[in-house]
């Protein structure tokens, strides 16, 4: 298996306007008795605000394929949910659900790690508990991450776990 990161640019933003309709399909499960989550008229999910992932210095798209096979995508800024300061923050991460469960969601995270080594924060919303469990898994597993940190929140901000730690720049 090959895993494979391309930045996305603004110019693939329709690309991943369309994975996005799978991740929020994905998410919606977890809004239930909500308005959130529901369709526009037009059977699609509202799209997903990505301007200022061409803009700003921080901020990146990342197409994820597997094997020449587009798999999901990432979002990546320096928005924290922890209250401190963060260099990188995981703010969407999807891998399409017939690629899940092979290694291509580590293989992707561990590549992204390894791009900005530094401080990371991945917050989990609270119903995931699937993402959770991969999250803590990927992160705790790799041999690369110190000080290791999860912190519960539930605030007006954010409502479920955050992990933070330093993703070092090489391997031990």
């Amino acid at each position: 298996m090959t895993v494979t990161l391309i930045q996305a640019s603004a110019q693939q933003e329709p690309i991943l306007q369309n994975l996005m309709q799978f991740y929020t399909h994905d998410f919606s499960e977890f809004w239930a008795g909500t308005s959130r989550g529901d369709l526009t008229a037009d059977g699609q999910f509202e799209a997903y605000p990505l301007a200022d992932y061409w803009t700003r210095p921080a901020w990146s798209a990342q197409l994820i394929w597997r094997d020449g096979v587009l798999a999901g995508f990432a979002l990546i800024n320096d928005q924290a949910h922890a209250g401190q300061p963060v260099q990188s923050s995981v703010a969407e991460f999807f891998i399409l659900r017939k690629h899940r469960g092979g290694g291509v969601g580590r293989e992707a995270a561990e590549m992204i790690f390894s791009q900005r080594p530094g401080s990371w924060e991945v917050a989990v919303a609270r119903k995931n508990v699937r993402a959770l469990a991969f999250w803590r898994r990927t992160v705790r597993e790799t041999g690369r991450a110190r000080r290791i940190s999860e912190t519960d929140v539930d605030d007006a901000h954010w409502n479920g776990p955050i992990l933070r730690f330093t993703w070092s720049g090489a391997s031990t």
